[in-house]
């Protein structure tokens, strides 16, 4: 197969002429076109375009490659989850079940290990009952919501698959979520996301092949405690029992606090840099017209996305992070008494809202508070100054943009605040440090400069969005083991080693492999 690059198609042009745009660039007869990649041009507004990367099938590949600059011999993609040569003791225990515990399991249950999975939260049914609870009366269930249950965090939002990462496994991942019901174009579109209206449904789903590949999954089940001796792991406490345990995946989350606090007392631990800010609402037609200019509103568009990011002048970094097209803020809160706000979309992205994040980038040195949870100390500082401002009930402060940079009243106008339970128009510079929200007030018209009308006044800032990643990192050697307990494997987003679905996907992968790996030793 060859792999042919920068195929341009119009909006008005069906995908049945790929293989006629192919046979051009390479000069000869096309045998068979497979989708690669597919990706919105919007660079010039005035010819907006999808531009696609496909695998061709040709009788002389020699000569094709020789005429086509694009072209170049296709990639393969032969990853194929390990299996070991012998089978340990005692079962492989997997603590979370999130997009990198899901996958750990998933490689586990394949090799016949038989997984044992302790996750703290609910199945995916009663736990979009207990989120739906909190978004529409403002009851919050601690162990049970946007940050806890069967598919962790990533389940309730857009999930975009989209990730920085380059890893071999990432493919793998695709055919995965497209076997527990996923659309096929994750596989080749440039800015992949699933939906939160279909996420728990495929979470379940690939939940049911690790049962029946023979693995377990315990819901409602927190891990309390590890036990070790001579330096090595021997029990998992959860439920009130210790387990007999050599080795784990530790795939918690980034706001498993109070795991956290059970675990720095046994493992090596340190505080990294995380970011914090608000979510900033726009119009959904608005940021269509910015980006796709007068062809806005065509239907072959997808609602369109961005990502913004600037230094400012006093060396502060500011981005946008978690971008949702025609979607939603959400409550994001696991603790009584805090507030904080997530965004989330359903796959049609036809919500009349866009949102994303808008976050300081914040070091260790920022931190006011000391030690290895110094991030999480000022995480729980500003969720609960946030909630007692907004009244309670988990309603959220927000703020016009207009009201933020210049003062004076917030008067929602156009954009309607999307956050459910509700939200009380406050003034955010009361509740974010000034740390936070000069580097936000600094970025505002910097971005605004990149993307018209991102600043406008009538946009709305909702916050405090404090868990954009996890604010610490759970130090492993280079079998991605604790350098302090044999046979544990600090995993995924909450340990401090991904950032996003796929990232925290494959880093469950490569857990399971070092620890299938480790049975060969």
């Amino acid at each position: 197969m060859i792999r042919l690059r920068n195929v341009p198609l119009r909006l008005d042009e069906p995908e049945d002429m790929l293989a006629d745009k192919a046979a051009d660039k390479l000069k000869t007869r096309v045998i068979s076109v497979k989708i690669a990649r597919k990706a919105v041009d919007a660079r010039r507004k005035s010819d907006v375009h999808f531009v696609y990367t496909l695998d061709v099938a040709v009788r002389d590949e020699a000569s094709a490659l020789a005429r086509c600059r694009d072209a170049a011999p296709a990639p393969k993609n032969d990853y194929a989850s390990p299996v070991p040569t012998r089978m340990p003791e005692d079962r492989p225990i997997v603590v979370g079940f999130g997009p990198a515990g899901m996958f750990a399991a998933l490689a586990l249950a394949l090799a016949g290990l038989r997984p044992i999975v302790l996750e703290r939260g609910e199945d995916a049914g009663r736990r979009s009952a207990k989120v739906e609870r909190l978004r529409r009366e403002g009851v919050l269930d601690p162990e049970s919501n946007i940050q806890f249950g069967e598919g962790g965090a990533g389940a309730f939002s857009d999930g975009k698959l989209s990730t920085g990462v380059k890893d071999r496994r990432i493919p793998w991942v695709l055919e995965q979520l497209t076997a527990a019901g996923a659309s096929v174009d994750i596989i080749y579109d440039a800015k992949p996301h699933i939906g939160t209206d279909m996420l728990p449904g495929i979470c379940a789903n690939i939940r049911r092949r690790i049962e029946a590949l023979g693995g377990e999954v315990r819901f409602s089940t927190r891990l309390d405690g590890l036990e070790t001796a001579h330096g090595r792991l021997t029990g998992a406490v959860a439920g009130g029992s210790t387990l007999p345990c050599s080795r784990l995946i530790l795939a918690c989350g980034h706001s498993a606090r109070d795991t956290f606090e059970m675990l720095c007392k046994l493992i090596p631990m340190a505080p990294k840099p995380f970011a914090m800010g608000v979510r900033i609402e726009h119009l959904q037609a608005d940021t269509d017209r910015a980006q796709y200019g007068p062809l806005a509103g065509h239907p072959a568009l997808p609602p369109a996305d961005y990502a913004l990011a600037a230094e400012l002048p006093d060396g502060r970094r500011c981005y946008t992070f978690c971008m949702c097209p025609g979607g939603e803020v959400v409550p994001a809160a696991s603790e009584h008494g805090m507030v904080c706000t997530n965004g989330a979309s359903p796959s049609k992205r036809n919500y009349g809202n866009s949102n994303a994040a808008l976050l300081a980038a914040l070091s260790p040195e920022d931190f006011p508070y000391d030690g290895i949870l110094g991030g999480v100390q000022w995480q729980r500082e500003l969720e609960r100054r946030a909630y007692e401002a907004a009244g309670g009930g988990y309603r959220a402060p927000a703020q016009t943009v207009g009201s933020f940079l210049r003062g004076g009243p917030s008067r929602f106008g156009r954009v309607t605040p999307s956050y459910g339970p509700g939200v009380t128009a406050i003034d955010l510079h009361n509740i974010l440090p000034p740390i936070i929200t000069g580097t936000l007030a600094g970025a505002l018209p910097i971005f605004d400069r990149k993307l018209r009308g991102f600043a406008a006044a009538d946009a709305v800032l909702t916050g405090p969005e404090t868990r954009s990643s996890s604010p610490v990192r759970m130090l492993r050697t280079d079998a991605l083991q604790s350098p302090a307990v044999a046979g544990l494997y600090p995993c995924g987003e909450g340990a401090g080693w991904a950032g996003g679905i796929m990232s925290a996907a494959v880093d469950g992968l490569r857990c399971a492999e070092a620890l299938i790996g480790s049975l060969e030793a």
